[in-house]
């Protein structure tokens, strides 16, 4: 573990370091779609505003082809009903959704061709 001068004196004064804070959702989501994007996958980033579909995903990736809806949460959020409702019919119509709470849960996307994932996972969710 690498230590700033501020958390090493901390230490040798006897004091507790403070706890890692959690990740925030932005910061995942960057992160995933700069995963995504060095992998030639094309992202969109999408901003709720007003007039905006409700419960639509953070991120849209499509590469040769395949279009996958990406939900980013951090490791305790949920999904929201709206997103359930999205969720569902993304499903329903044959589409690919999957909630993302780290970079780990896309790798698979990068890991074999598109056509290997559309047999393994079209019309599924993938995460939780």
């Amino acid at each position: 573990m690498r230590l700033s001068e501020r958390e090493f004196a901390q230490v040798v004064a006897g004091k507790k370091l403070a706890r890692p804070k959690a990740p925030k959702e932005t910061d995942i989501q960057n992160a995933i779609r700069e995963y995504l994007l060095w992998n030639g996958w094309y992202v969109i980033r999408h901003h709720q505003s007003l007039g905006s579909l409700k419960g639509l995903s953070d991120l849209t990736a499509i590469k040769d082809g395949w279009t996958v809806y990406v939900e980013v949460k951090t490791p305790k959020g949920t999904l929201s009903e709206d997103q359930e409702k999205f969720r569902d019919n993304v499903i329903a119509h044959g589409g690919t959704y999957v909630v993302a709470r780290s970079v780990e849960d896309v790798q698979f996307l990068c890991r074999i061709s598109v056509k290997e994932l559309q047999a393994a996972w079209l019309g599924k969710v993938v995460g939780t």
